[in-house]
This record gives structure tokens, C-alpha cells and sequence, in this order.
């Protein structure tokens, strides 16, 4: 047997997929020109599939700042910051993160998942229990794996079934740590975080809410879904990732745990990984500014996601629970979804391909992630597009909503 044969199935898959469309993992743009617009083969193209919430990824004063600081402080740091320091940015940063959520302690990490991996296999341990919401991502489940807790699922967003987990445990030892997202990444439905909290309450339990994906998203100054349902003081740890509305790349986690600071020391991830460069920090630095001072970014976001869900349900197609920047469509079986997304791709709309066994239910979907760059007439354009090639695939059987020019 040689190495790789292990993968073989994963091979042969991807191989199909590979062989019946254009590769939809291996996408390559010619250029990028804004947060909303690439060239993918010659064509321009309307990105709808980048996480680019905020569309900071070309805001001036951000790239001004990440320019001036690759010009002083070079291109890298060559190192971890155990092993060859931090730089003035590094400690700038997780001082405006602590200001920002109003927490005493804040780590930088190199990536999100990276943070993750990180809190997870370092804050709980042998005898400790680790809850985790079965939709949970995977640098959630790796960073489970990475440690040595008890991982036990509860049902996605069932707050009755995390009870009834937690109440089995209830005379076991260790301490208890229950995870959730504040938006899943998939679909993009939300948490019910309040009901989450009654029963961590209840129960004795500590609370993670990675905000990756509602951070600068959601609540009144984008703190998160912690903020938006108004229960910050009860979530012990927050982890979140700088690559989604900051623009940028990395990862950080904030708390208010008496002793916190002995992260920096027992975990592995944040110990042994080259730190973020300069031009990466204070790029991200001035995104976080940009959040807190900019909430109109926010009501953009919001009123471009409800155009294009409101647009999609509208014409028939299976979209998720909750309208947010993340507007998916569940699609009938893995092949309509790979043409769907190969034909979409010619006539202009980038989007993701996501299949089992990475999404929910293992249902295929189309997934679109607003930003809130794109104007309306993007989106107009998108949802032109996609009730044509909707209708060539046999989705939707009724008049056209649309003309498409």
C-alpha cells in the first residue's frame, strides 16, 4: 500500500469533480481589481464568495498603513514572538482588541484557525469536557482533538439537547466548556446564544463563541452575536480571525479568566509559529478602527445580504434560516450543484462550491458571503444570473421574475 492510497476515495472524488466542470477548488484569479470584482479567465467578475464583509480589503487608509509599516519594520518577523519578540504592532493591536471588547487579556495569532487550535487544546484538559455544537468548524474539532478532553456533540443549535448533555455530566469531574459560533459559516445561520447562556448558567458551565464570521457583523458597535443578544458578561473566551470584516489575516482571543496570560506559555500553536508581519498588523489595526468608527459599513452589509436573500427565496430557491452576509442555496444532489456553480462562473458570478461531508445535513450548496462593497446593481445582476441558470437546471418552474439584459 502506498501512502496516499488511504485518500484514495477523496482522489477519485475529486478527480469527477475535476473532470465534470472547472476545478471549483483551485480557482485563479488573473487579478483582483476591488473587494467585489476579480478577473477569473479573462472575464470580469463579480466576487460573491470571499468573506470580504466589509470590503476593507482595499480601503486607502489601510493600505497606506500596512505600506508604511512593511517600509520600517520589513517584511516579516521571522520568528515567534516567544522566541524573537513582539513588535510594537503586535502589542498595539492586542491592546486596541482588549479595549474594543473591554476585556483585561488578548492574544494574536497567527490565523484563525491556528487560534482555535490553540484555546482549545491548551484551556481545557484531562477529566475537563469539551461541548461542542455538531456544525461546529473544523479548526473547532481539530483543536478538540489536538487536546485531551472529553468532546461530546449536542445537537446544532439545540439548547435542550446541550442540557440534557451537560445534566449526564453533571457529577462527573473537570470543568465543562461549551462551544458555539456566532454565525456558522455554512449557511450562516445565528446562535441562540441566550438560551445558551441559561443553561451554562444552570449547569456551572464556561462559554466559547468563536465570532469569526460576526465579528464587525453584528451588534450595535460589531462586537459580535455576544453583543447583539446582549449576554458579553457571561461568555468567558471569545476567539475570532482578522480575515473576514478586518480584511487582513490572523487570529486572536480575548478574556476576562483570572491568570489568562499563562496562554502565552502552554500553547503550542501561538509558541511555535512565526508571528504576523508588520504590514498584516497594521492593516488590521486600522480595520478595527474602521469597525468601531464606520458603523454605516454595518447597515450597507445588512441591506445588501437582505437584497440577495430576499432575492433568492423570492425566486424559489431553498435558502438558510437567517438572513446574513453568508445567503446559501441547498441544492438537489452534488452534480446540479457543480454545474450550477461551473455555469454561474461563466457568466460572471464567483461563489463557493461546498459538498459533503463539509456542509450540514450533507446537503450540497451554493454559498454567497456579502460584502458591503457591492452595489446594487451587483447584486441585480447576480440575481439575474442566477435565475437563469436556475431555470437551466430545472430549479424553478414558474414565470420569469427577471429579464436578464
Amino acid at each position: 500500500m502506498a501512502l496516499l492510497d488511504r485518500h484514495a476515495a477523496s482522489r477519485d472524488a475529486y478527480q469527477a469533480i475535476r473532470q465534470a466542470s472547472a476545478d471549483p477548488f483551485s480557482v485563479r484569479f488573473d487579478s483582483v481589481i476591488s473587494p467585489t470584482e476579480g478577473v477569473i479567465n479573462g472575464q470580469r467578475t463579480i466576487l460573491l464568495g470571499t468573506n470580504n464583509y466589509l470590503g476593507l480589503t482595499f480601503d486607502p487608509d489601510c493600505i497606506e498603513d500596512s505600506v508604511r509599516a512593511v517600509r520600517e519594520g520589513g517584511t516579516g518577523t521571522t520568528g515567534s514572538r516567544i522566541a524573537n519578540g513582539s513588535y510594537d504592532g503586535h502589542v498595539t493591536l492586542e491592546t486596541a482588541l482588549k479595549a474594543y471588547y473591554n476585556r483585561r487579556h488578548a492574544m494574536v495569532f497567527t490565523t484563525g484557525y491556528q487560534a482555535n487550535l490553540g484555546v482549545l487544546s491548551s484551556l481545557v484538559g484531562r477529566d475537563d469536557h469539551l461541548l461542542l455544537d455538531a456544525d461546529s468548524h473544523a479548526s473547532i474539532y481539530d483543536g478538540a482533538r489536538m487536546g485531551h478532553a472529553e468532546v461530546t456533540r449536542f445537537r446544532h443549535n439545540d439548547p435542550e439537547d446541550l442540557y440534557k448533555r451537560l445534566r449526564r455530566l453533571k457529577d462527573a469531574p473537570g470543568e465543562k466548556l461549551i462551544v458555539v459560533e456566532g454565525i456558522y459559516s455554512m449557511v450562516g445561520d445565528v446562535a441562540p446564544l441566550k438560551e445558551i447562556v441559561a443553561v451554562k448558567r444552570e449547569m456551572g458551565a464556561y462559554l466559547l463563541v468563536d465570532e469569526a464570521h460576526s465579528m464587525g457583523v453584528l451588534g450595535a458597535n460589531g462586537r459580535g452575536l455576544a453583543e447583539e443578544a446582549g449576554v458579553e458578561a457571561d461568555v468567558d473566551v471569545i476567539v475570532g480571525t482578522f480575515s473576514k470584516s478586518l480584511g487582513s489575516v490572523g487570529g486572536f482571543v480575548v478574556s476576562d479568566m483570572e491568570g489568562f496570560d499563562v496562554m502565552r506559555v502552554v500553547c503550542r500553536p501561538y509558541m511555535f509559529t512565526a508571528s504576523l508581519p508588520p504590514a498584516v498588523v497594521a492593516s488590521t489595526v486600522t480595520a478595527l478602527r474602521k469597525v468601531q468608527e464606520t458603523p454605516a459599513l454595518r447597515h450597507k452589509l445588512h441591506a445588501n445580504a437582505k437584497h440577495l436573500y430576499d432575492g433568492l427565496t423570492n425566486l424559489g430557491l431553498a435558502t438558510g434560516p437567517n438572513c446574513s452576509p453568508i445567503v446559501a442555496v441547498t441544492m438537489p444532489d452534488q452534480a446540479v450543484a457543480i454545474g450550477m456553480w461551473n455555469t454561474l462562473l461563466q457568466n460572471g458570478v464567483y461563489l463557493n462550491l461546498a459538498l459533503p461531508p463539509a456542509t450540514p445535513d450533507n446537503r450540497p450548496l451554493l454559498r454567497s458571503s456579502v460584502s458591503a462593497a457591492h452595489t446594487p446593481e451587483q447584486i441585480e445582476r447576480v440575481l439575474e444570473v442566477m435565475e437563469k441558470v436556475s431555470r437551466e437546471f430545472g430549479l424553478l418552474k414558474d414565470e420569469p421574475k427577471r429579464a436578464l439584459a
